[in-house]
């Protein structure tokens, strides 16, 4: 039994898994920092509610997410030991720095954030929200500053084998992250925005109530659908360009699934930006929420972000292939030298963890959305137990 295959397979598994719950992260957060902005400079009451609704299924997203992200990241050490001895030096300290904005700067933030709902100024409370957006943002910024080092190892030297950093500003300014980056950020936006518009519309399927709260929630996620796949596009496109990385052996990869995933990739991109046009024109005809059938396509489309973005990624990373770091190891010679069972074994292992993650997530999400927003003349701040247990 061949150890490669096993290993790239379980690395495609985890590191897919991990990244919806990335996008989805990314976005909401996003999104609540907007409508707690709106509500903190004199906005309707609605506001208010929209902040702490969707602010719950963020939190609940956030936290099983980086369950996810402490799993993946065991492998490294597990099963690709060789990329840690040609460029841990390298690699890791983008690594590491995300660490600590990750886990204890946003962390840190967030938890303040959540208990300082009704206890804080409000623009302390605003400035919270603020900082665990940049630090999220920050966060993804030094996860891309790795995977482009793999893509284009830039400012290193090889000394015995061994890649050398040379210049760790080079890292931050490598043509396959300046393009990259925007790219990520704005397919989480997207996909932030149909997961709102979609939540909404089953509510609008359910004949809510809540008429007013969704409406303004539909309004801010359809905008951000139509910001988010535009930029996607563009910034799609410009890695194909001179600042991009898109080297002709990527695109001329005779492995058919990258053919494959970046045709269903541009389709998917561009539905969900035809979907997000159609959207902002119903919305400002105030049509949007009066046609049913539109509404049961709303909830169907939200996987359709996400489906877009795994493909983006099995371009991105398979048509580096037979590379792990271009030009300096390839992908065979990164594994560990352990025997193939064993990757199996972890394997299954971290793929049957991965699973009952994304199943507790789903079903809480699920339940907190189905059940709405708290009642008007309930108290303006959710306590932290509720903000992550809701709904169990």
């Amino acid at each position: 039994m061949d150890a490669l295959p096993i290993a790239r397979l379980q690395f495609a598994t985890t590191t897919s898994f991990h990244f919806l719950f990335v996008l989805l992260t990314l976005g909401l957060v996003t999104l609540v920092a907007v409508m707690q902005t709106r509500s903190a400079f004199g906005g309707k009451p609605e506001l208010t509610r929209m902040t702490r609704f969707w602010g719950k299924l963020y939190v609940i997203n956030y936290a099983l997410g980086i369950v996810t992200g402490i799993v993946m990241e065991f492998q490294f050490g597990l099963t690709w030991t060789g990329l840690s001895a040609v460029a841990g030096d390298v690699f890791g300290a983008p690594l590491a720095i995300e660490t600590l904005v990750a886990f204890f700067a946003e962390s840190t933030f967030l938890g303040l954030w959540i208990f300082g709902f009704g206890r804080l100024n409000k623009g302390v409370h605003l400035a919270l929200i603020w900082l665990v957006t940049l630090t999220a943002y920050a966060s993804a910024l030094f996860i891309m500053v790795a995977n482009s080092f793999l893509q284009n190892p830039v400012g290193t030297h090889a000394e015995n084998g061994v890649l050398k950093l040379d210049d760790f500003g080079a890292l931050f300014t490598n043509p396959a992250l300046t393009m990259s980056l925007p790219h990520v950020l704005s397919a989480a936006l997207m996909t932030g925005g149909f997961f709102v518009v979609g939540v909404s519309a089953y509510h609008f399927i359910r004949r809510t109530k809540e008429i007013e709260f969704f409406r303004r929630s539909m309004r801010v996620g359809v905008l951000a659908s139509l910001v988010g796949s535009t930029m996607v596009i563009g910034f799609g496109f410009a890695q194909f360009g001179p600042l991009g990385d898109y080297h002709p052996g990527k695109l001329e990869s005779p492995d058919p699934l990258v053919g494959a995933s970046l045709g269903f990739m541009i389709q998917f991109g561009f539905l969900a930006f035809l979907a997000s046009i159609l959207g902002t024109l119903l919305l400002f005809r105030n049509w949007i929420t009066k046609v049913r059938p539109l509404l049961y396509v709303m909830v169907l489309a939200i996987p359709l972000p996400f489906v877009a973005a795994i493909l983006g990624w099995l371009v991105r990373e398979i048509g580096r292939q037979p590379w792990l770091i271009r030009g300096q190891l390839t992908t065979a010679d990164a594994v560990a030298s352990i025997p193939a069972g064993q990757i199996l074994f972890s394997f299954i292992a971290f793929t049957l963890l991965f699973l009952v993650l994304a199943i507790a997530d789903w079903v809480l999400m699920s339940r907190v959305a189905k059940r709405g927003p708290e009642p008007e003349e309930e108290p303006a701040g959710p306590q932290a137990e509720t903000l992550v247990l809701s709904g169990v």
